[in-house]
């Protein structure tokens, strides 16, 4: 991994030379690191029906009802690897789950070299 790269989750890398969020299974640029990283994602919303079987049949299947929740998957547009998911009512904005404060992050990382300075 490049030193100017970081992962930050399972799927999400930091360039912090270009101020980018990384898909780190193809390395495709998704959008601004100073942006919210599902903006730069495919997405899809899901009927959690087709995720979650009901269990029973009737009224109460102890399924997610869809009037209450709805299932968003974000995508890698490079490589179609998803790289998060979300259960959310309807109608709720994209959550912004992760903010990091670049500017320390290129302090910490500046002259570090591979081993990262940890």
């Amino acid at each position: 991994m490049s030193v100017t790269k970081r992962q930050i989750t399972e799927y999400l890398d930091i360039d912090l030379e270009k101020e980018l969020w990384c898909c780190n299974r193809c390395g495709n640029e998704l959008i601004s690191a100073r942006e919210n990283y599902k903006k730069g994602c495919l997405v899809y919303e899901r009927d959690p029906r087709t995720v979650h079987n009901p269990v029973i049949e009737g009224e109460f299947t102890r399924s997610p009802d869809p009037d209450w929740c709805m299932i968003i998957e974000f995508y890698c547009p490079g490589c179609g690897t998803m790289v998060e998911n979300e259960y959310l009512p309807p109608g709720h904005p994209i959550t912004h789950d992760i903010e990091l404060d670049i500017d320390r992050l290129k302090e910490k990382y500046r002259g570090a070299g591979e081993g990262g300075g940890e």
